[in-house]
């Protein structure tokens, strides 16, 4: 007997693997799946302006790597002693101005060049509500918990969806001639916008990103959304908050996301990284025996094997951590 519906979902005709590069942006479930990619030693950068939401902001965010945008001072402003840009997270604030910018333009910088270089292009879209500030009318990613009165709130169509992300995957095929995009839609509910107005607001996300898919080659679909609200679609699946998916609804989209979109020789090399990974988290009863020295030789020489046979893999923290015993 079966208790909760399973779909297939469809695997990428051209699978990524190791050797290719990937920038990731979007949401909080981005961060969630670029970890596991990350952890997995995938040439990956995660989300180069923080955490962004709203298409519109992703879309900002992708045409300002493709012009090499440097920020100024002009594009910050300060709240509670700190600095702030609108166009990223806070995780890039700070109470040193220079440091602030001195971060956000080295991020620039570097997803620029990953840009230019990526294979994949993959986009968590979050919420079609964006916002703007009222003097000036400038599109915020980040509202740095300012006074909402400073703000209008809008819930974007799916039409002005689908201009902005068509009009930046022109520049961007352009730039780069040999880059796909994934594009998934979080499944992170957002019920400060109301439960109503968060369907509302996912059922233009899903449209927006299926009209492109289906009109464009190079755009694929990973059905993370589908696979928390219809696959487990348990409330077990889901932090006390009752917003975000848990720890085993990650795991469980990541196995999908996996056997779907990574190539089988990077599905079975990534089992192999996994395997280092947990062997560096092994904590010995007696950290001088004989036997933990052999277990640190062994798994030495399982990271060079791997380094030689894999020489994109960049697997030198672990070398090091091995190699000390």
């Amino acid at each position: 007997m079966d208790f909760h519906l399973q779909f297939p979902v469809m695997p990428l005709p051209q699978p990524i693997q190791y050797d290719q590069k990937i920038l990731m942006a979007g949401s909080c479930f981005a961060e969630e799946v670029g970890a596991m990619l990350q952890s997995g030693r995938f040439d990956v950068m995660l989300n180069p302006n923080g955490i962004l939401f709203n298409p519109l902001s992703i879309v900002k965010s992708v045409n300002q790597y493709l012009d090499q945008r440097t920020y100024t001072e002009a594009d910050l402003f300060q709240h509670n002693g700190a600095w702030h840009s609108y166009d990223h997270h806070s995780r890039f604030s700070g109470t040193d101005k220079e440091a602030v910018l001195a971060q956000i333009n080295a991020s620039q910088a570097a997803a620029a060049k990953q840009l230019k270089e990526a294979d994949w292009l993959i986009i968590t879209l979050g919420s079609a509500f964006g916002y703007t500030l009222k003097e000036g009318g400038q599109l915020v990613g980040n509202c740095h918990k300012m006074p909402q009165q400073q703000f209008n709130k809008k819930l974007h169509s799916a039409e002005e969806i689908i201009t902005a992300i068509d009009n930046m995957m022109h520049r961007l095929f352009f730039a780069n001639r040999k880059v796909k995009i994934i594009f998934t839609v979080s499944p992170v509910r957002y019920v400060r916008d109301g439960v109503v107005e968060n369907n509302l607001s996912k059922a233009i996300l899903l449209q927006a990103v299926h009209h492109l898919v289906n009109k464009f080659d190079r755009l694929y679909y990973f059905p993370a959304y589908e696979l928390v609200i219809d696959d487990l679609r348990d409330y077990r699946f889901y932090k006390e908050d009752m917003v975000h998916p848990n720890a085993q609804a990650v795991q469980y989209v990541w196995e999908k996301f996996a056997g779907a979109c990574l190539h089988q020789q990077a599905q079975a090399t990534l089992k192999l990284v996994e395997d280092v990974s947990r062997a560096r988290r092994h904590r010995p009863i007696i950290e001088d025996s004989e036997q933990h020295r052999q277990f640190l030789a062994g798994y030495a020489q399982k990271v060079r094997t791997l380094m030689e046979q894999h020489p994109y893999l960049d697997l030198k923290e672990e070398l090091q951590y091995f190699s000390r015993g």
